[in-house]
């Protein structure tokens, strides 16, 4: 296996659990959050250079770490770095620390920082993995972390351990039937408790209802860094893709799309802020599902676009609502609050992210969008009709929600209600990261079709193409033309705008 120059992956995976033991030791929350942000910060620079080491090489394969320590420790390469987790793990390591730096001070005393870094080492190792046993294991560890700060709020736990309980069973049970058997010869007695399994993390109909009762009990941080890195995604693409069949993925794409439809209704006439983004994030994470269910070139494409959107546009979506929720408590959309006087730059955040969650031109999220629905429409017309749909109910329920918390009238306050620095800092550098991808969207679109391709390649091999689907020659030609030209793509979807 191909090594990089520097133990990068190690060093992501250990700072933060290190500095989850250092921090838990620490009695000041001031001093809490500085240490938790110094962490961060060095984990965020061990992320990078685990994706600048991965692309220096100009391989399309997986790559372990110069020293391979825990191959030593465990007897097998447990994480590597390939071209679809390269660039999450340093995404997943930004939105912690922008997590922790959007915190304000009159929250320090109920936040866990320790648990934070905690979730952190947890996801980084996830997204590093490739061993099925050692993804279920990470998931299975941070599904319990939530429930931990459940007990510490004195929130009820029902709902969510009964789902967890549920997705833990199933994808041990899937597994445990799969493991050893060749990947074309999988039995379905086996993939359909592990795709049960990864809908209920992915939270897809009717295995819903624990991600609003997670953002409505929990903290707003702990509810948006259990769902919006798409662990669930994850676990779908390493292991189910590469060895479920056509009929299989048919059924989760119609699901995935049902989902979204429903959680986008759900969205546009939810009364409380809370509700509302949990129907939002639903919606969204459905579209990557069927995305990558559809399992073409230009979906699987578009999904893991749209995958990147997600992370950037709606984990900056909910920081905004977070530091509104910081200045005015629990907020509900059944008048109009008028709180744009009081605080014009959330209010601009709240605009730039919840605009490129829902694929507006010009943001990253445009280009996934528009790669996702072209290849649903050549994939399935109805699907991408249906895709198209889904997004537009979301642009009318935020655009709702943006009215009803910011316009129809003024919200008067004897303090200053203005966003503080490390708010804009966290908040206009994942601003600055939507608009960049969306106006110079190349780097990303080539990044995730070589990913697509790797991950299509082994399906093929494993399961053969769907002769339902287009022709072979057509799924090629459009392959070749997106990796030779993914300019093309993007302009082209410009234009048709």
């Amino acid at each position: 296996m191909n090594e990089l120059h520097f133990a990068w992956i190690e060093f992501a995976i250990l700072l933060p659990l290190f500095g989850a033991l250092l921090v838990s030791r620490l009695k000041n929350p001031g001093t809490r959050q500085t240490a938790a942000l110094l962490v961060g910060a060095l984990t965020l620079v061990a992320a990078l250079g685990d994706f600048e080491d991965f692309y220096m090489l100009h391989i399309h394969q997986a790559a372990s770490d110069r020293w391979r320590l825990m191959t030593r420790i465990f007897g097998r390469e447990l994480f590597v770095v390939d071209e679809l987790s390269a660039p999450l793990v340093p995404l997943v390591a930004l939105l912690y620390l922008l997590t922790n730096l959007a915190t304000l001070r009159t929250k320090l005393p109920r936040v866990s920082f320790g648990r934070l870094l905690l979730s952190e080492s947890l996801t980084i190792a996830l997204f590093s993995s490739v061993d099925p046993w050692m993804i279920i294991a990470l998931m299975s560890a941070g599904a319990l972390l939530p429930y931990l700060e459940l007990r510490s709020r004195n929130q009820p736990t029902g709902v969510y351990v009964l789902h967890m309980g549920a997705f833990v069973a199933l994808m041990v049970l899937g597994w445990s039937l799969l493991d050893g058997k060749p990947p074309g010869s999988q039995p379905l007695i086996g993939l359909i408790p592990l795709m049960l399994g990864i809908a209920i993390r992915c939270g897809v109909f009717p295995f819903h209802l624990w991600i609003s009762d997670l953002f409505e009990n929990s903290s707003f941080a702990t509810s948006l860094l259990t769902c919006t890195p798409l662990a669930g995604a994850y676990a779908l693409v390493r292991l189910v893709i590469p060895t479920a069949s056509h009929d299989l993925l048919a059924v989760l794409r119609i699901v995935a799309v049902f989902t979204a439809i429903y959680s986008s209704g759900m969205a546009m006439v939810q009364r409380d802020v809370r509700r509302f983004i949990a129907c939002l994030f639903t919606s969204h994470s459905s579209l990557v599902l069927a995305g990558l269910a559809l399992a073409t070139p230009h979906s699987t494409t578009g999904a893991l676009c749209l995958w990147f959107s997600i992370i950037l546009a709606t984990g900056g979506f909910g920081l905004t609502l977070r530091s509104l929720e910081a200045r005015y408590g629990r907020l509900q959309l059944t008048k109009y609050l008028g709180l744009y006087v009081q605080s014009p730059a959330l209010a601009i955040c709240f605009v730039i992210t919840g605009l490129a969650s829902v694929g507006f031109p010009g943001t990253l999220g445009f280009i996934a969008t528009d790669l996702l629905v072209d290849g649903a429409i050549s994939a399935n017309p109805i699907i991408g009709a249906l895709v198209a749909v889904v997004e537009a109910l979301n642009g009318i329920a935020m655009l709702r929600a943006y009215f009803l918390l910011f316009t129809g009238t003024r919200h008067m306050s004897t303090v200053s209600l203005q966003v503080r620095p490390r708010e804009r800092l966290a908040v206009l550098t994942l601003a600055a990261l939507i608009l960049g991808g969306g106006i110079y969207p190349q780097p990303g679109v080539v990044s995730r079709h070589d990913a697509a391709d790797v991950i299509l390649s082994e399906r093929e091999k494993n399961v053969g193409p769907d002769p339902r689907e287009s022709t072979p020659e057509a799924e090629v030609g459009a392959a070749e033309r997106t990796r030779t030209s993914p300019q093309s793509a993007s302009a082209s979807a410009a234009d048709r705008r």
